[in-house]
């Protein structure tokens, strides 16, 4: 029986330089990533082996080095890049969903962010 489990990473927050306004890109502000990755972990979970899962802490320092590492203008730019790099860093993900928020947001309104998300699967 094939099982399908999920690791998600919740909310990790980081500050960067993105932003399809130059000001955005000198000034930097703060992003939050969702990252939910979809596989068995139930091998993993039977003989308590990390190595038969995904290290999230890992993923964390992979999502890390993607949004501090260059100035993007899209946030959809960072979803597809950290998706595709942890489907191919994470033969194991057979499913991931990225979501990057961006908080003050300027548009000339108040709202709380702007969201996007990004759906892969490993054979995409």
């Amino acid at each position: 029986m094939k099982t399908t489990n999920i690791i998600r990473i919740k909310n990790a927050t980081f500050f960067a330089y993105h932003g399809a306004m130059k000001e955005e890109q000198n000034i930097g502000g703060k992003f939050d990533v969702d990252v939910d990755m979809y596989t068995d972990f139930a091998p993993a979970a039977v003989n308590d082996d990390l190595k038969k899962t995904v290290n999230y802490q890992q993923v964390y320092q992979e999502v890390k080095n993607i949004i501090s590492g260059s100035k993007f203008s899209l946030i959809e730019t960072i979803a597809t890049r950290i998706a595709d790099s942890l489907l191919d860093q994470h033969p194991n993900i057979e499913k991931i969903a990225v979501r990057v928020r961006k908080n003050c947001v300027p548009i000339g309104g108040v709202i709380d962010h702007t969201e996007v998300e990004v759906i892969k699967e490993q054979d995409d």
